[in-house]
């Protein structure tokens, strides 16, 4: 086409302007969180060794004070992973909400093509 109607590359050039404010006004773009969710990991990892390494100080001085030898540290560890598990699950609940109110409900994944059995 030797000579191309100026109407029509002016509709095209249009159609092109409104398929592109219309990607725009509707692609929501998603936000990487992959670097917050670690961080909630990692907070959770150190709560766990934190209130073990904690209880087991704690039995280490009262076996020292009280001379109760390996028991002060047995009663301190556990009660130390007992308290790390409940304050993980209260702060994995607390992380969860916050996650549900910034970045909405849970989706699920699209199905694959490949994982059918058609």
């Amino acid at each position: 086409m030797p000579g191309s109607d100026p109407s029509r590359e002016e509709a095209i050039r249009r159609l092109d302007e409104q398929a592109a404010a219309l990607e725009a006004r509707t692609t929501r773009e998603v936000p990487e969180h992959g670097a917050k969710a670690a961080g909630y990991g990692y907070r959770i990892m150190a709560l766990l060794l934190g209130g073990v390494f904690v209880g087991l100080g704690f039995g280490a001085v009262v076996d020292f004070l009280v001379g109760s030898a390996p028991w002060g540290m047995i009663v301190g560890v556990l009660g130390g992973f007992a308290i790390s598990i409940w304050m993980a699950v209260r702060s994995a609940r607390i992380y969860s909400a916050e996650a549900a109110r910034d970045w909405g409900p849970p989706r699920d994944l699209p199905d694959d093509a490949e994982d059918r059995d058609d």
